[in-house]
């Protein structure tokens, strides 16, 4: 208890007692423990403590460059160095490590005992991003898909019962079987939809990752750093204001924090500051 007192203490004024008590009995389920792992890392130094993290990968060195690991982690399961990695912010925290991708045997299971559920599942398994889905609107739980967008990060936020779930978002008819369909071609639709909206070189980028990505093939899309630290910010931040009961935009808006878009903009003038007399 101590020691989850001074892990939040820096909390105050921003999380109010009555919600750090949500966060800390909140129980998160991390599909995806990629970009993943940088929500959360966020989550539990805001005071989250009841994890499980699902993911079938091990880490690789090509993931060090915006992934919460390290050189030491390379060659092992994603979720035990996670969960190493968590623990040592936290001994307290308690995690369920499923080193497994998910599927028709574990889906079910893992969404029945969440209570919010954060989906960063690999582009290329649409099958069980779709599972996954599915089976959170069927349970009635919320769900989060996040995204690095170049230098920053996207949302969508559904809600249980939401009218607008992750099929109709992509364009996919309810109940139609995906073991056919490319992650690529449900995906191409929604970024020409967005493409005037978007930093064009995130654009570009994903329109070469898709055109791999068409033939089936792995394509290791190119992230940034700061993109993948603001998918956490972003996602830690949309939970946190749903268990404070705040509003949230949800699905069909992607919730876009665009970095370039914020250091292209004018800022606040310090000139005017009352400070100098000024204004």
């Amino acid at each position: 208890m101590e020691h989850y007192q001074t892990l939040t203490r820096r909390n105050t004024g921003y999380v109010p007692p009555a919600v750090q008590h949500r966060i800390r009995t909140t129980h998160l389920l991390v599909a995806g423990c990629g970009i993943g792992s940088t929500f959360a890392e966020t989550a539990v130094r805001l005071g989250f403590e009841h994890l499980t993290l699902a993911d079938g990968d091990v880490v690789d060195s090509h993931n060090l460059n915006r992934q919460a690991f390290a050189t030491a982690d390379v060659g092992r399961p994603k979720v035990s160095a996670l969960a190493d990695r968590l623990r040592a912010i936290n001994p307290e925290v308690k995690i369920r490590e499923v080193a497994a991708n998910l599927g028709a045997a574990n889906t079910q299971e893992l969404v029945a005992a969440a209570d919010l559920v954060f989906d960063t599942i690999d582009f290329l398994d649409l099958a069980a991003i779709i599972g996954l889905h599915d089976t959170c609107r069927s349970l009635h739980k919320p769900a989060i898909t996040a995204l690095a967008v170049g230098w920053g990060a996207g949302c969508i936020y559904f809600p249980p019962d939401s009218d607008w779930p992750f099929r109709r978002v992509f364009g996919i008819a309810d109940q139609a079987a995906v073991d056919d369909v490319s992650y690529a071609a449900a995906f191409a639709p929604l970024v020409q939809r967005l493409a005037d909206r978007l930093d064009p070189r995130v654009v570009e980028v994903v329109a070469q990752a898709l055109t791999v990505m068409a033939d089936g093939a792995p394509c290791p899309a190119s992230q940034v750093a700061p993109g993948a630290a603001a998918v956490g910010a972003l996602a830690a931040t949309l939970v946190v204001r749903l268990l404070a009961g705040e509003p949230v935009t949800p699905a069909p808006h992607l919730l876009v924090m665009d970095l370039p878009t914020v250091l292209a903009g004018p800022g606040i003038d310090l000139s005017a500051s009352p400070a100098d007399g000024r204004g």
